[in-house]
């Protein structure tokens, strides 16, 4: 009896053991014996254990560093260079299977097939030419990568290529062209700002002699007027009367420059008296 309470239990141990669970970023693979038997969906799997393997499956999205190497250009420069990959197994039966049994250690065999990419791309560059083509660097080993992996249930998501280090003395001279280039572009902002204010004194100055221009322009006009109302009105008023006219002129002037005046007795003929008013007084005695 307790023999059979053992052997139960026993039993009822192993039966629980077989029970997994897949998570939602995970697939699995269960074997047999070491032979593929069925494909197991997130959620509660169970397997006999002893007797069948489940190989669980990450289908989330990976990154690789390809790490820094040392390539050398087309120029015979030593650049150093380093590389990301973005990848996924595809969730598929058949792209988790081909993950595990068409490649062994996929993660190692992106960043060697990365390495030797980049050297065989950037090999055919300058460094100057690798700079300025990043863009290129990356769809192109971007494609390989995708072209060699496609039997591997895997998706390549991206590239990056993150950084073209040249050697210590090619970036040092770099730095000074770079230098240069930033003082020359600052020289030809300078005297174009130069050129630009001396522009804007010179078309002000233009302006101001325009002013001055037709300033005078206007008080000769208003001169000219007032000309010729007092000739009209000379003519109108003073007609035949010129000695007059040129009476009056005379004591508005006079008057002006408050200068003393007699008026004789018939009122039309002033006396201009240019002294004091002791003068002025013997005068009129």
């Amino acid at each position: 009896m307790v023999i059979g309470w053992i052997i139960g239990g026993v039993g009822v141990l192993y039966l629980a053991s077989g029970f997994r669970v897949i998570r939602p970023t995970q697939r699995g693979l269960v074997e047999t014996f070491g032979k593929y038997k069925r494909f197991a969906e997130p959620g509660l799997s169970y397997v006999f254990t002893g007797i069948q393997r489940l190989t669980k499956v990450d289908i989330t999205e990976f990154m690789i560093d390809a790490k820094p190497q040392q390539i050398i250009t087309k120029d015979k420069l030593n650049a150093i260079v380093d590389a990301q990959v973005y990848f996924k197994v595809k969730p598929d039966e058949t792209s988790v299977k081909s993950s595990q049994y068409n490649v062994h250690n996929y993660e190692d065999q992106i960043v060697q097939l990365s390495r030797t990419t980049l050297r065989n791309i950037i090999g055919t560059m300058t460094l100057n030419d690798a700079n300025s083509s990043r863009d290129k660097i990356n769809s192109t080993l971007m494609e390989t990568l995708r072209n060699e992996t496609k039997h591997w249930g895997i998706e390549v998501v991206r590239t990056e290529l993150k950084e073209i280090e040249p050697p210590q003395d090619v970036q040092e001279t770099m730095n000074k062209v770079v230098k240069a280039e930033n003082e020359k572009i600052a020289a030809l902002d300078f005297a174009t700002a130069k050129e630009t204010q001396a522009d804007g004194e010179r078309r002000a100055e233009i302006k101001r002699a325009e002013g001055r221009a037709q300033a005078v322009q206007i008080e000769a006009k208003a001169q000219a007027d007032a000309i010729r109302l007092v000739n009209d009105a000379a003519d109108k008023h003073f007609k035949g009367n010129a000695l007059k006219l040129k009476q009056l002129e005379v004591t508005q002037k006079s008057l002006e420059n408050n200068a003393k005046i007699i008026i004789t007795k018939d009122g039309i003929n002033p006396v201009l008296l240019l002294g004091s008013d002791t003068d002025v007084k013997k005068v009129l005695k």
